[in-house]
């Protein structure tokens, strides 16, 4: 059985967890909640918990597919985790999809090369999107080599799916 992580910290979009965390599910794969800590239970931004299955340092990037990277401000303290921003990295040297919606981004500008990428998110850091040297654009669901972004919970629907299509 195929394999995801879904990275998980404070402060997380409720939507952008557990959409993806169901879809991904019902569409047959294996899906892991990583966290900085094992089974730490994460506060989101609306008042629910996510508790990690597997801490960052644990696990290694030949053991799945992809890896999603939910929005709201969660991006911001996975960042602040070496391990955590270790496993993308890993996750990247591979070439496997790392998938990341609204604020997403941030945690691939820590982790991966994106000059000369094409990138989308929440519009508030299409500034930091520029910075990093990606080109920032504003549609539903971009796909520039193995990194897949959106910018919002509107766009769940497609960003799932083309995560889907794109590691099946």
């Amino acid at each position: 059985m195929k394999k995801i992580a879904i990275l998980v910290a404070n402060l997380f979009e409720d939507n952008e967890l557990f959409y993806p965390l169901f879809r991904l599910q019902e569409a047959g794969y294996k899906v892991d909640l990583i966290g900085h800590k094992a089974k730490q239970s994460y506060p989101s931004k609306h008042g629910q918990k996510a508790t990690s299955q597997k801490a960052a340092k644990d696990v290694s990037a030949s053991d799945y597919e992809a890896v999603v990277i939910p929005g709201g401000y969660s991006p911001d303290h996975m960042r602040r985790s070496q391990d955590m921003i270790d496993f993308v990295t890993e996750m990247n040297t591979l070439g496997k999809p790392i998938a990341a919606i609204c604020h997403g981004p941030w945690m691939m500008i820590s982790c991966c090369d994106v000059t000369d990428k094409t990138l989308t998110g929440f519009y508030s850091i299409q500034d930091d999107i520029k910075h990093a040297g990606a080109t920032y654009v504003d549609q539903e669901v971009v796909v520039d080599d193995n990194l897949i972004t959106s910018r919002t919970p509107k766009d769940l629907p497609v960003f799932v799916k083309t995560l889907i299509d794109t590691i099946e």
